[in-house]
């Protein structure tokens, strides 16, 4: 698609034909769907005598469903193969570079976004480029299949008519494929790779509220141990953290004998770990001076120390 001819005349051009002729033939082609939109097109490829790039939405949000829509079936499968395994190796090559001379220099905060955002402009540029020339490819298309008809039935206009209607117009069918494979696709996505991704995210957030409960600690301790008792009004400032800090006497499942514990609980964990949070992890004050911990995370999930 983004290696069309752009010679003068546009390839299997037909000079022999009338322009109510070739009218006629596109109509077939092109079916009664949007058949205005692209009979302009066809008729401005013509008169300028070359192709050139347009503007195709379709073709910029659901390529590979439009190409099933019209029928471009064997199309539809070359672009999905090739075109997704350039995107793919572009997106690899650039981020290989970017994680050996870029990455080294940025916080870890901001290496994930940037890594979708090199992920996005290359998917965003080959969108633009296939959008722009999908016009000049269904001309071409259709221009082959009619020099196809003509060589096959050169007298016979009503076999011409079927031939171009068979392999032209629109498919119901390959239409509801493509938005099929998409559902599959996010589906698989959803199922099988959101997990994985969700299940690294969660491991961090669990260590970082496990790693700030346990600093707090060792400051609730040291007072404790200075003032005899639990310093309930000790603030504590968790600012821009997934996890508030409160410090009570006692707290649900502790033990009796505790007099001061710690509760850690996680706060403002977007999707796909949401479920994360109000879930807490609870240090508190044994009768002998050691610290215990306890969660309401499931053996799984929460840190070593706390189960």
């Amino acid at each position: 698609m983004l290696f069309i001819e752009t010679d003068s005349p546009p390839p299997f051009y037909q000079p022999s034909l009338t322009p109510a002729r070739r009218k006629q033939l596109d109509q077939w082609f092109i079916g009664h769907r949007s058949q205005a939109y692209y009979l302009k097109r066809f008729e401005q490829f013509d008169n300028q005598g070359y192709l050139s790039a347009k503007w195709h939405w379709a073709a910029f949000f659901v390529t590979f469903a439009w190409l099933l829509y019209r029928k471009r079936y064997l199309d539809s499968i070359v672009y999905s193969v090739a075109g997704w395994s350039f995107i793919q190796l572009n997106i690899t090559i650039i981020l290989v570079a970017i994680e050996t001379v870029v990455m080294p220099f940025i916080t870890a905060e901001y290496q994930m976004p940037i890594r979708i955002v090199v992920a996005a402009l290359v998917w965003l540029f080959w969108a633009v480029m296939v959008a722009r020339w999908s016009d000049a490819y269904y001309y071409r298309m259709a221009r082959r299949e009619i020099a196809d008809a003509l060589e096959k039935y050169p007298k016979d206009i009503e076999a011409q008519k079927n031939y171009l209607t068979h392999h032209g117009g629109v498919s119901s069918v390959g239409l509801g494929l493509g938005f099929g494979f998409f559902a599959f696709a996010l589906m698989v996505i959803q199922v099988q790779f959101l997990p994985l991704i969700a299940k690294q995210k969660e491991k961090e957030i669990v260590f970082e509220a496990y790693d700030i409960a346990y600093n707090a600690q060792k400051r609730v301790d040291l007072i404790y141990q200075q003032q005899g008792k639990c310093p309930l009004n000790l603030p504590l400032s968790t600012v821009g953290q997934q996890v508030t800090l409160q410090i009570a006497n006692t707290a649900p499942g502790v033990p009796a004998d505790s007099d001061c514990a710690l509760i850690a609980t996680v706060q403002g964990v977007g999707y796909p770990n949401r479920y994360l949070n109000n879930q807490t992890l609870i240090m508190y004050r044994q009768s002998s001076g050691r610290w215990g911990c306890m969660s309401s995370l499931n053996k799984k999930q929460a840190p070593k120390g706390c189960i």
